[in-house]
């Protein structure tokens, strides 16, 4: 019950930091934006119509079509996040910052929008709109959830250039595209991991200095040379990304001919690292 507290503070929060991206930095210097809220945007621009009620009703039809791709808790809290946003918008809507320097607000309404949005999908929500589209493709052909939600939203952006013009386009992709790393940044966790496989001759002697050293532990994988068909002990390791520097001191000390490969790791659970029951 606590944790779904949390969660839906964080949606609420979340959906305050979107609002002001948009009547802080975006609508004052007609910039674009991508997903429902773009579309609303352009009808406020050309009719003055409320973005915070269009938003209500455009993602209530998408939640309607798509709710099936989502599952129970994450659609509860997406009503949750929609209710909230657009009701945010519509409280915000006069507020203003004294600012005309297009670059700054840019900015500013990339890492806004991506510190809003990323708050909402961490806890498992999303603000309907494009956002749904970009989980069921996450769901169904693993593409990034930030990268997914980027390239819809460009596909709305580029329909606003008849509507803002092309230098407020070219800062609003300045803006999506900020958006998308900061979102990425709070989807992903503040201490990313990074995977690290190691073939060597001398693999006993590296994993144990990884053992004593780095007090890593160290997970030994078979196979063999496809060429050569030797057998091979492949290690396999799980460090912060601020351990890679000493992991390749021990094993440049150890075996400069080894083989390395370095991966990003998106979520790591288990001993050492996060609770998996988290």
């Amino acid at each position: 019950m606590n944790k779904r507290i949390v969660d839906i503070f964080m949606i609420m929060v979340g959906s305050l930091i979107f609002a002001l991206a948009v009547n802080l930095f975006v609508i004052p210097n007609k910039l674009g934006e991508g997903g429902v809220t773009g579309v609303t945007i352009i009808l406020y621009y050309l009719f003055e119509w409320s973005p915070g009620l269009l938003s209500l009703m455009i993602n209530a039809v998408l939640l309607i079509a798509g709710y099936k791709f989502l599952d129970k808790t994450t659609t509860v809290y997406t009503i949750i996040a929609v209710i909230f946003n657009s009701l945010f918008l519509h409280l915000t809507a006069s507020w203003r910052l004294p600012s005309d320097q297009l670059i700054i607000n840019a900015i500013y309404g990339g890492v806004f929008a991506g510190v809003g949005i990323g708050m909402i999908i961490r806890v498992g929500g999303t603000t309907a709109g494009t956002t749904i589209l970009a989980r069921i493709m996450n769901k169904y052909l693993d593409w990034n959830i930030s990268y997914a939600l980027l390239f819809f939203d460009l596909i709305v952006v580029f329909s606003s250039y008849f509507i803002i013009g092309p230098e407020s386009l070219m800062f609003t992709i300045v803006m999506l595209y900020v958006g998308t790393k900061v979102m990425d940044f709070i989807i992903e966790g503040l201490n990313p991991k990074k995977a690290v496989m190691i073939v060597s001759k001398e693999q006993h002697e590296i994993a144990e200095q990884v053992n004593v050293v780095m007090d890593r532990g160290v997970t030994v994988l078979y196979g063999h040379g496809h060429y050569t068909k030797e057998r091979k002990e492949i290690l396999y390791i799980v460090i912060s990304k601020q351990e890679v520097s000493t992991l390749k001191k021990i094993v440049k000390a150890i075996d400069k001919d080894a083989f390395i490969t370095i991966h990003d790791v998106r979520d790591v659970f288990g001993e050492g690292f996060v609770d998996i029951a988290k």
